[in-house]
């Protein structure tokens, strides 16, 4: 084999990891996804939200770092703010309470964030209980 046949190779070789890169970098998954909620009346028009989230990718650096309770017509209802990543504790669960539901809301929406990325991923829609 002449040097430029192995120039060639070790070339096709680079190309080859560096698109494997890629692929599996966009296979990571980008939001958490609510996996159930959990909705608690704990007053007047007030609700607990019990939310299990997956999100198999945090670490240190990126993670899962909230998830909002919304309306149908997009107004948020509260927000939970997660402030370190779960890595080893997946999927988890975190409590947002206090969080007011108007009387005229009978369903909400459960909404995970990346640290990263944003708010996305799969989201749950639950009934307000007793509506």
């Amino acid at each position: 084999m002449q040097a430029r046949d192995i120039s060639f190779l070790i070339l096709l070789l680079l190309l080859a990891l560096v698109s494997g890169d890629a692929l599996a970098q966009q296979n990571v998954q980008q939001y958490p996804d609510v996996m159930e909620v959990q909705v608690t009346s704990t007053g007047e028009d007030r609700y607990r939200f019990d939310v299990t989230l997956s999100s198999p990718y945090d670490t240190p650096r990126r993670y899962a770092d909230a998830f909002r309770v919304k309306s149908t017509d997009g107004r948020t209802l509260g927000v939970r703010e997660l402030l370190h990543d779960h890595a080893n504790e997946q999927p988890f669960t975190r409590s947002l309470s206090n969080v007011e539901i108007p009387a005229d809301i009978d369903e909400v929406i459960v909404e995970g964030r990346d640290k990263t990325y944003g708010y996305g991923g799969q989201v749950q829609r639950v009934d307000i209980p007793d509506r």
